[in-house]
């Protein structure tokens, strides 16, 4: 097993969620119970942004323009701040949609998902947007990232399948073999497949562009995968909410795992750092740092 060294780092009182590295060398996170985005630079002290406390901020991205955006899940809307701090907000067409997941795609927009609406979101940086029914009701369509072949692909938590949406707004979607998976988080390897956890099964799934799909079982099928990313080498890590570890998948399937020190740490989102570690968003308050 790899040697893996974990460093934890107070960075509020609760709440961060998902996590990612900006263009400006620094780690920005939601703090989701509180309302606020947080920034960090390794080393540094951390920073706050207030926004609605109610909002709920969930997932964040690093845009083409350079700003971060994030979904306000409770708000209805998408969120845009830029390095320096300024803030705006873009409501969505369709009332109570919940936006959740979001990501930059190939077309210069950014890409989100609707959990409440069953829909999939696209909004230009001057914030524009168009909204794609899924041909599904109750899918619960949740985390989404830009796929090597051009398309953005997506979770269907209570649809239990995996999507695809293309530039001109053509779905496909594809039925997990395992019932009930519930997939949550996704990401595209550097294999150039798409990859994704089935949080309620206890494994890691690989979907190809052509639509194979390889499931790779945890050796706790009650960790309860939440976040997935790639690392570097190849290697993609991903959270285990349930079971207070962070985790290792090599392209052909070999799994490593690692306890968090503090128990219960409950960890969410992941991503490499500017610093080329791994960093992981802890509820309980912390920013987590994985060196392998």
């Amino acid at each position: 097993m790899s040697q893996v060294s974990i460093a934890q780092y107070a960075v509020a009182d609760g709440g961060p969620y998902a996590i990612t590295t900006g263009t400006d060398g620094a780690l920005w996170y939601t703090l989701v119970g509180s309302g606020r985005i947080g920034r960090l630079v390794p080393g540094g002290e951390p920073e706050t942004h207030q926004l609605d406390p109610a909002c709920g901020p969930t997932i964040i991205t690093s845009g083409p323009d350079g700003a971060l955006w994030f979904t306000e899940y409770q708000a209805h809307r998408i969120g845009r701040i830029t390095i320096d701090g300024t803030l705006a907000e873009f409501p969505l067409p369709t009332p109570q949609c919940g936006p959740f997941g979001i990501a930059a795609g190939p077309d210069g927009a950014l890409w989100f998902t609707e959990t409440a609406a069953d829909r999939i979101g696209r909004i230009t940086i001057d914030g524009q947007v168009t909204e794609f029914p899924l041909p599904a009701t109750g899918a619960f369509p949740s985390a989404i990232t830009a796929g090597a072949d051009g398309g953005m692909w997506f979770t269907m938590n209570q649809a239990n399948a995996i999507g695809r949406i293309g530039p001109d707004g053509a779905i496909t979607v594809r039925p997990l073999p395992t019932e009930a998976a519930a997939p949550v988080g996704i990401t595209t390897g550097h294999d150039g497949a798409v990859w994704f956890v089935e949080i309620a099964a206890g494994q890691i799934g690989r979907i190809t562009p052509d639509g194979g799909i390889t499931e790779f079982p945890l050796p706790d099928r009650a960790g309860r995968p939440h976040a997935i990313t790639p690392g570097r080498d190849g290697v993609l890590w991903f959270t285990e909410w349930g079971g207070n570890r962070v985790g290792s998948i090599t392209t052909d399937g070999v799994i490593e795992v690692h306890d968090l020190p503090t128990p219960g740490s409950e960890p969410h989102g992941i991503t490499l750092g500017p610093d080329g570690a791994l960093w992981t968003a802890l509820e309980t308050g912390a920013l987590a740092r994985i060196t392998a």
